[in-house]
């Protein structure tokens, strides 16, 4: 397929996620970050959204709880161009019944180019990345060239 170029604003829209036994560690990240964080948009699933705005007082745009469809909504922003950055603290070691949901928000983040932390050290190197706080432009699926070739 071919490319094209999106411009990833300067105020970004970053998805927060994380399963259950990595909720604490993403709100304290979140909390230790809530200075940068409080610059941009943010969204979150629901109990993480939820959780994430009662502790740390910053504004979330809450979906669904990942297990009721919350993974997909988050998914499905990402392929409209809502969604500049995934911060997605996963546990690989527990098996969640949605996982098939959870490849596919990975699998959707990584076809729209766009970055992605599934720890705290990614998380970490991703906020303090200079393209954090800047206009970044990324490649992206040329989609509407697609469908024009296939018409």
């Amino acid at each position: 397929m071919h490319q094209t170029i999106r411009t990833l604003p300067e105020k970004k829209h970053i998805a927060l996620v994380a399963h259950d036994h990595c909720k604490s560690a993403l709100l304290a990240w979140v909390e230790q970050h809530k200075s940068t964080l409080e610059n941009h948009t943010l969204y979150a699933t629901g109990t993480t959204g939820n959780m994430i705005q009662r502790a740390s007082g910053l504004e979330v745009n809450a979906m669904m709880s990942g297990p009721m469809g919350g993974d997909q909504q988050v998914g499905a922003l990402i392929a409209e161009g809502k969604i500049d950055v995934l911060i997605f603290f996963w546990d690989p070691l527990n098996a969640v019944p949605h996982d098939p949901d959870v490849k596919a928000l990975l699998r959707l983040a990584t076809v729209w180019n766009i970055p992605v932390a599934t720890n705290l050290s990614t998380a970490d190197f991703i906020i303090h990345s200079p393209g954090f706080n800047a206009q970044v432009e990324i490649q992206i699926p040329d989609y509407q060239r697609y469908l024009t070739d296939r018409l």
